[in-house]
């Protein structure tokens, strides 16, 4: 029986590879993966770059980088990096779903609604999209959007801890307080630990 290979063993191995073929993407590519869970992340960077100059298809590459990016907290290189990855592979749900949460950090409500729409519309399983999609339409102010796209995320994912809490806060924001409790204590019972001051202010409202 073959003994798993240990993360350093595989790192030296691919940087080997490397120096016999430099201009191999994969090899690139596989670095990268590696010294990016090590937390070499511009190491990584370089890698990325190096992966996607040397294959016109690596939009794996522009994904990585715009983890990293959002690791370094810089957004607009997120948007960058996720734009070019569904350029070269516009069905890549999750580009767009990425895209939408880094529009959604930047307060671009529209820009990330049209993103996370998208991700749904190409895969409706990203239950993460659902609810950052929800956040988008509170931030745009459309309460009843917020809610519609809500009530679909908990029926799609009822143990959605976070989804709930999404909810309650759509529901509080549309004065719906008996709604906005009956998601938050739904959330809290799935083990979130919800906001102590949002539970104060429904607090009022229980009878």
């Amino acid at each position: 029986m073959k003994t798993p290979q240990g993360a350093e063993e595989f790192i030296a191995e691919q940087k080997r590879m490397l120096s016999d073929n430099p201009q191999c993407a994969n090899t690139s590519y596989n670095l990268g993966v590696a010294l990016m869970q090590g937390g070499k992340l511009d190491e990584a960077i370089k890698l990325f770059n190096d992966a996607i100059r040397d294959s016109a298809r690596m939009f794996e590459g522009y994904v990585n980088l715009g983890y990293i990016y959002f690791k370094k907290g810089d957004l607009d290189r997120v948007v960058e990096a996720n734009n070019n990855a569904i350029a070269i592979e516009p069905r890549y749900a999750r580009g767009y779903a990425n895209l939408g949460f880094a529009y959604l950090q930047m307060s671009k409500s529209k820009e990330a609604i049209e993103a996370l729409n998208k991700a749904i519309e190409l895969n409706e399983d990203i239950i993460q999209a659902w609810s950052n999609l929800v956040n988008a339409y509170l931030q745009d102010n459309n309460l009843e959007k917020a809610i519609e796209i809500g009530e679909k995320m908990v029926e799609k994912a009822p143990d959605f801890a976070l989804g709930h809490n999404n909810l309650a806060v759509a529901y509080y924001s549309n004065n719906n307080y008996k709604k906005a409790i009956k998601h938050i204590d739904k959330a809290i019972s799935l083990g979130f630990e919800a906001h102590a001051q949002f539970l104060e202010n429904l607090a009022p409202y229980r009878q």
